[in-house]
């Protein structure tokens, strides 16, 4: 039954009739910038680097030399800083003086980041120019407590996130000039490549659009008309998606994710499993009466099981819709984990018409 309703609940289509353009392609040239930095984050509770990682102890003395405290790395014994990578994104038209998000990542030693302040850290791009500098609190959704004997710990303390903790400084503004512009699609397609062409033409009133490739659109700029304002036209336009036939699965949860475009072909599933059982009891052998050298000792043994499950073959039809897919699937009676090894054989049998993808 917990197959059942895995199933019934992940088979989805991936687009339910029409997908608008803003989902389905970007400009070229308009991206995310990736910004990184090396900085300290303080104030930590004793979860910070330890001694042996050189490198925090002596960005703290580089740091406190120039705030006019000179001190030796080596006589630096706090547990409460800890080095840091600080990554984030620079969005597309982002402008001085706006905000964005910082992730922050331990690079030492240290146990936790909760609680802790992230000092002034400059964010540089891949061409080594600052664009926005962090500074703040950290939020870690995780913690790691210890005691003498115990230790109790969620996700990943080491790591957090400071919410708009970066200024830009320097902005990255794409030219709209006045020449064609190219419509990169997220997923690269022929059908949706022509159909996102034709629905730009048809929008227009002209040709000016055209499919280059599976996975770009030109289009040319009326006259008379700004580019930001084409942009905003045909952000809104609908077009009817066409996707690729694809079962995505992932073995480690047990997940099974059908597309809407997934057909399968008769077949028969014969699928059993094996189940091996060990168990282990332990006896204590004693020396003989009177015996001089001998040793009371545990003596364990191991008694094995192996049970194989006698299923009978099922004859699987032919589905051609997701609500017959899933019926015919369920009818094998397996559970989400056999199911995963169940499609790959449908696939190398050739009765299953879609791509596998394993997470």
């Amino acid at each position: 039954m917990r197959a059942l309703a895995l199933i019934v609940l992940v088979a989805l289509p991936a687009f339910a009739g029409k997908a608008r353009l803003k989902e389905l392609t970007d400009v070229q040239g308009f991206r995310e910038n990736a910004l990184v930095g090396y900085g300290l984050v303080v104030g930590l509770t004793n979860t910070g680097d330890t001694e042996q990682v050189l490198f925090t102890m002596q960005s703290m003395s580089g740091l406190l030399g120039r705030l006019g405290v000179r001190i030796d790395p080596r006589d630096i014994r706090s547990r409460n800083v800890a080095a840091v990578m600080v990554t984030s994104k620079l969005p597309t038209f982002a402008r001085t003086g706006g905000t964005i998000d910082v992730t922050v990542s331990a690079m030492g030693n240290a146990r936790s980041l909760q609680g802790g302040t992230l000092l002034f850290t400059p964010l540089s791009g891949a061409d080594g120019v600052v664009y926005a500098v962090a500074q703040g609190p950290v939020q870690v959704g995780g913690y790691d407590m210890q005691a003498t004997y115990a230790t109790v710990r969620k996700n990943s303390p080491s790591s957090g996130t400071v919410p708009g903790g970066a200024t830009i400084e320097k902005s990255v503004i794409p030219n709209l000039g006045a020449g064609p512009l190219t419509l990169r699609l997220r997923k690269p397609d022929f059908t949706n490549a022509s159909r996102i062409a034709a629905a730009i033409n048809t929008s227009l009133g002209g040709s000016g659009a055209k499919a280059l490739d599976a996975a770009a659109v030109e289009v040319a700029v009326p006259a008379g008309q700004g580019t930001t304002e084409l942009l905003a036209q045909l952000e809104a336009l609908e077009v009817d998606a066409d996707t690729r036939a694809k079962v995505v699965v992932s073995e480690r949860t047990g997940t099974v994710v059908l597309g809407e475009t997934v057909r399968l072909r008769p077949a028969a599933v014969a699928h059993g499993g094996l189940r091996v059982s060990i168990q282990t009891s332990f006896g204590v052998s004693q020396p003989g009466p009177f015996a001089t050298n001998g040793q009371t000792v545990v003596a364990p043994s191991q008694q094995v099981d192996a049970t194989e499950s006698q299923k009978s073959a099922v004859k699987v039809p032919q589905a051609s819709t997701v609500d017959e897919l899933v019926t015919a699937l369920n009818a094998i009676g397996a559970a989400p984990r056999d199911l995963i090894a169940i499609l790959q054989a449908l696939k190398a049998a050739g009765a299953l018409d879609a791509d596998i993808e394993v997470l």
